[in-house]
């Protein structure tokens, strides 16, 4: 730390009690001068000589015939007037940044100007300032915390704007010319953890990080602190990511507990003010800091009931990086007063700003926001996978609440239903969660929670757990096991998707036509029910019958059909312990999808496969 020493003679004040002070001396003092509470017995000619106010005041207490002279509202107190009459004795005093803006204030209340006598106190400490303090790097932020408490004074001479000069500039330089001391306690550099410093036998000059100097800055107040960063970024020569890890630093600092989205402040109006400047000061820019520090940022917001406007800019910066999120950061606790646990709106609500993106990031023109549609070509591909998968594990996670409404999961899942995902375990774990979780919901519920899922992008294992699944709807059921079976006929045979055999069609969203008008309603009600458990092994061997019956139908090899009719003996003794419920089902649509067939479309999938139901045999021996 800097400091300065002024005046020659030893320090003869003396104290009397907490309230008064008076110079040891063999002259009688013939002046008492109040400072709030304290008084000071001093003499009129070495005050007098350097002070043009004290002059003043001086002349008007002869003309009311006292000494007594009242100077309350000089700044810095009792402690700052101290320092200036020990300059005006000659007194050893020494300056540092903890008094010396005191002290500059003090002696310009006080008008030790030049003009009064040459070598004033006010030079004297200019010169200090200019010096050795604004080229100080920690004793400007002193300094500038000192600052506060003296205002409007500090304000007024600049000192202030000084100090933010001062500091916005060192921060602002090359961080290789970087020479004086800073504090760096998070993660640092090999260099500087005093690794890796020689390099054959040649040392290396250690190297400085970019962010050298966010802590230092940690230890303002937040007013200060807000137009330190301002002044910096108007100098355009900091990037935005390191304003973002500054801004973190900050806040992690100041604001106890916000790192696990809690408020452990009791000052509840201070930590308010810090989230909203915080909120204020992230930059622009894109990435300038992680979507998880927004997500706790807005936490903290909302459990504060910051301003909207705030949120809503927060908001629109977390859609922009919404694919870097984690599960665990949107785990955002639902406001008090709601029956869930979690904030399912709110993610909601940031899903929705991802899709809602501007080319640009921002929009300088307020008119045009009328006029901003949702686009989805401003998101990449890639952006929307790792969307859809977050958004599958949050749905899996919000399914464990039993209060969970189906409309609010429904809602969610389908703002990301058209995303690209690689496979849909994801939301079939989502869905196979709120089942578990819910189940008293009815058969139309079921059926479509389930239509939010593709069973044709199920992976090997999310199909072998689906086909044992008893929660799922039977349609659904049928439909993975299908899907299973076509899967790997067509990695065996390393051939196209074969034609569906009219049965399972008619099993299939989408499927015959005149087989879901003869279907009846109770039928309808069968598939929609959760099936047991002798229903899903019977399943499983009613279409591995009809995998058998396509293979042995299509195949070249004589060696196979013989082999294949074989199975499919042993499949139809295997149909004979088949649930006579799900047989019915099965075998029951495809003669209705053969009756409803008309004589010109005879040849199509549905109707031959009738005609080579009844007569399976006959088709073994002709091959």
């Amino acid at each position: 730390m800097k400091f300065m020493k002024l005046g020659s003679k030893p320090d003869q004040f003396q104290t009397d009690g907490d309230n008064i002070r008076y110079v040891a001396t063999e002259l009688a003092t013939d002046m008492v001068i109040t400072v709030g509470e304290v008084k000071f017995y001093l003499h009129k000619f070495p005050l007098l000589s350097k002070s043009s106010r004290l002059q003043k005041l001086a002349a008007n207490s002869n003309e009311e015939n006292s000494d007594d002279i009242n100077i309350d509202d000089i700044p810095g107190g009792p402690a700052a007037f101290e320092i200036c009459a020990k300059f005006c004795y000659g007194m050893i005093v020494t300056l540092n940044a903890y008094n010396v803006v005191a002290a500059r204030c003090a002696a310009q209340y006080l008008e030790m100007h030049e003009t009064v006598e040459k070598g004033n106190l006010i030079y004297k400490i200019d010169v200090f300032l200019t010096s050795s303090i604004f080229r100080s790097w920690k004793d400007s932020i002193i300094v500038l915390q000192t600052t506060k408490s003296l205002n409007p004074w500090s304000e007024d001479l600049k000192i202030v704007s000084h100090c933010l000069d001062s500091i916005a500039s060192k921060a602002s330089i090359d961080a290789s010319k970087v020479e004086w001391s800073y504090t760096y306690n998070r993660k640092k550099l090999p260099s500087e953890n005093g690794n890796d410093t020689h390099w054959n036998g040649v040392r290396k000059q250690q190297l400085v990080p970019k962010d050298w100097w966010v802590e230092d800055l940690c230890e303002l107040q937040i007013d200060m602190y807000k137009k330190v960063i301002t002044t910096i970024r108007s100098k355009g020569r900091v990037s935005a990511d390191v304003i973002g890890e500054a801004l973190r630093a900050y806040i992690l600092r100041r604001l106890p507990g916000f790192s696990k989205g809690l408020i452990q402040e009791a000052d509840l109006v201070k930590c308010h003010y810090l989230v909203d400047t915080i909120t204020w000061l992230v930059p622009r820019e894109k990435n300038s800091v992680s979507c998880s520090f927004l997500l706790r940022l807005l936490q903290a917001s909302i459990i504060l009931e910051c301003g909207e406007n705030g949120r809503m800019e927060l908001m629109k910066k977390i859609g922009q990086q919404l694919e870097e999120a984690t599960v665990a950061d949107l785990l955002i606790q639902a406001p008090s007063g709601e029956t869930t646990p979690y904030n399912v709106e709110l993610v909601r609500d940031l899903v929705e700003q991802f899709l809602i993106q501007e080319p640009d990031g921002h929009n300088d023109c307020p008119a045009d926001n009328e006029f901003r549609e949702i686009s989805h070509g401003e998101v990449s591909d890639a952006s929307r996978v790792k969307v859809a998968k977050l958004v599958d594990g949050y749905l899996a996670e919000a399914a464990r609440d039993c209060s969970l409404p189906l409309s609010k999961f429904v809602e969610l899942a389908q703002m990301v239903s058209g995303f690209p995902r690689p496979t849909h375990d994801g939301i079939y774990r989502a869905i196979d969660v709120y089942l578990k979780e819910h189940p008293e919901i009815t058969k139309s519920e079921r059926k479509r929670i389930c239509r939010l899922m593709d069973c044709r992008k199920l992976s090997v294992d999310a199909s072998a757990h689906a086909v044992q699944n008893e929660r799922l709807p039977l349609r659904v059921v049928v439909q993975v096991l299908f899907f299973e079976q076509v899967r790997s006929t067509t990695s065996s045979a390393g051939d196209s998707t074969p034609e569906l055999a009219g049965s399972i069609k008619a099993l299939l969203p989408g499927g015959s036509h005149a087989s879901s008008r003869s279907a009846t309603t109770n039928t309808e009600d069968d598939w929609d029910a959760v099936p047991t458990a002798e229903d899903l092994k019977a399943l499983k061997g009613g279409l591995a019958n009809i995998r058998l019956k396509e293979e042995t139908e299509h195949g070249n090899d004589s060696n196979l059909a013989k082999i294949n009719s074989e199975k499919v003996a042993m499949t139809k003794v295997k149909g004979l312990i088949m649930s006579k419920k799900i047989f019915s089902k099965l075998w029951s649509n495809k003669e209705r999808h053969s009756e409803n067939s008309s004589s010109d479309t005879s040849e199509s999938p549905a109707s031959s496969t009738a005609e080579e139901t009844k007569s399976t045999p006959s088709r073994s021996r002709r091959h």
